[in-house]
């Protein structure tokens, strides 16, 4: 049995769930594969089946996020598990090996993730966005390591909004004796930014890797934008208590910050421009999309159930905050629910 696992939650992953098990089968680091599936019609069973995957089925209705990545780490073999989804395709051939070497950079890390690159057909909107974001993560693109000393393991939560909590199970590496002391929790959404916390608070440090990246990113429509935004923003609610500013001086300025960011950007590359305004118009429409969806994200609190399944990409009409702040002490324990 590797030492190593690669574990995958899919339901009817298609042609990009094809392209992340080709990429896999490319890896340098010999691995073991583990499959949950919750109800595929589209041959993506078969199809892990056929890349020597073990698989593990699930009712659709049986899924939650952190509860199927806490049913694959249980039952995969590695001390270290790497985590995708089904359209997160690793960037090249060396995308587990930088992943592992996170684990080199100090004893106390316990995770590491790596960055998204977008599509080659992603709109230009879409590729700044995560261009910028996890450019900041690590300015001069060397592996960051970040930690709670003894002293910031009580701050409030809200204190970790931002580069501080940020993780994604997208694109990530666990270890195993990490997780077994503290797991996903069972939440609807945002698992990875709660269990960053987690990890944060029982001592554990967790590593940034800028050259372990998947090809990741989505072209929603515009509808689309806005309920994935719903849900996005309604997590950070859930998570960290965050409301988002409803200020029109506040939505302005933060609507010129991008805009300004996106023109030097497109300056750096030599846009003509012609092509920068069109690609301004672009941007500014994105984040106009994005703030309307964070605006109502954020306060889902205050809206009907029937409401929150309308707005929610994902359809989910619950409301499920978390009192991160009144328990410091995280869960132990694998598949604990505290």
């Amino acid at each position: 049995m590797p030492d190593v696992s690669v574990a995958i939650p899919v339901r009817d992953g298609g042609g990009l769930f094809a392209r992340v098990l080709a990429a896999l089968a490319e890896q340098t680091v010999e691995h073991e594969l583990v499959v949950c599936d919750s109800g595929s019609s589209d041959g993506s069973l078969e199809l892990a089946r056929e890349h020597g995957a073990r698989v593990l089925e699930i009712a659709p209705e049986r899924f939650t996020h952190g509860g199927v990545r806490n049913r694959l780490m249980g039952v995969a073999g590695g001390a270290h598990v790497a985590l995708l989804t089904q359209d997160s395709e690793p960037a090249d051939e060396g995308w587990l090996a930088r992943l592992l070497a996170g684990f080199e950079l100090a004893a106390d890390v316990a995770i590491v993730y790596g960055p998204y690159r977008p599509r080659p057909d992603a709109a230009p909107a879409v590729r700044m966005e995560l261009e910028r974001w996890f450019a900041s993560l690590s300015p001069d693109g060397s592996p960051q390591v970040e930690r709670l000393h003894a002293h910031e393991r009580s701050l409030p939560v809200r204190e970790l909004v931002g580069r501080r909590g940020f993780f994604t199970d997208a694109n990530a590496c666990l270890a195993r004796a990490a997780w077994e002391r503290v797991p996903f929790r069972e939440v609807p959404y945002a698992e990875d930014r709660v269990l960053a916390i987690d990890m944060l608070r029982a001592g554990y440090a967790k590593a940034f890797l800028p050259g372990a990246a998947v090809i990741h990113s989505h072209d929603y429509t515009t509808s689309e934008q806005l309920r994935r935004c719903f849900d996005e923003w309604r997590g950070l609610r859930e998570v960290y208590g965050w409301r988002e500013p409803p200020s029109p001086v506040h939505l302005l300025a933060q609507l010129r910050g991008e805009l300004r960011a996106a023109r030097a950007q497109l300056i750096g590359q030599g846009a003509t421009a012609a092509g920068r305004r069109a690609t301004l118009a672009a941007v500014g429409r994105h984040h106009v999309v994005c703030r309307a969806g964070a605006l109502l994200g954020s306060r889902a609190d205050r809206l009907s159930p029937s409401v929150r399944r309308r707005l929610s990409l994902e359809g989910r009409a619950g409301f499920a905050p978390l009192d991160l702040d009144g328990e410091q002490t995280p869960p132990t324990g694998p598949g604990s629910t505290r």
